[in-house]
């Protein structure tokens, strides 16, 4: 079954803002970090913040004042608040849960994480 389901994604000018939501089965909102990453063409994916289950937050130095992090324990939601945006903050931004081994920080290896959404595309021009 379906664990992560990002949405939010689309278009904007440099400046502008957006938030991506990523709805999170109960089970796995239960993990002990679930977070965003981001992939630009033909580059590797990145870890860009997360959020451990005691509510401590990471981000990436490259959007670090200009991102935010949250999720809603009453419907199990996960969002990231994007202002300020830049041509180079386009990509595809994943969900993620269960990293390994309980490691809640960043920078974090694509490939210790367990689970994934299936992205949501953020343009900006």
């Amino acid at each position: 079954h379906v664990q992560l389901v990002e949405s939010g994604g689309g278009s904007v000018q440099a400046g502008g803002s957006l938030r991506l939501s990523c709805e999170v089965s109960a089970y796995t909102y239960r993990s002990n970090c679930i977070g965003w990453f981001r992939q630009a063409p033909e580059k590797e994916r990145d870890g860009v913040a997360a959020i451990h289950s005691d509510g401590r937050t990471t981000y990436a130095n490259f959007v670090k004042g200009r991102f935010t992090i949250s999720k809603d324990n009453t419907n199990n939601t996960l969002y990231l608040q994007m202002d300020n945006l830049k041509p180079e903050d386009s990509a595809m931004y994943y969900c993620s849960a269960d990293w390994s081994g309980g490691y809640c920080y960043l920078p974090q290896d694509y490939r210790y994480v367990q689970l994934w959404g299936q992205g949501t595309q953020v343009t900006v021009s």
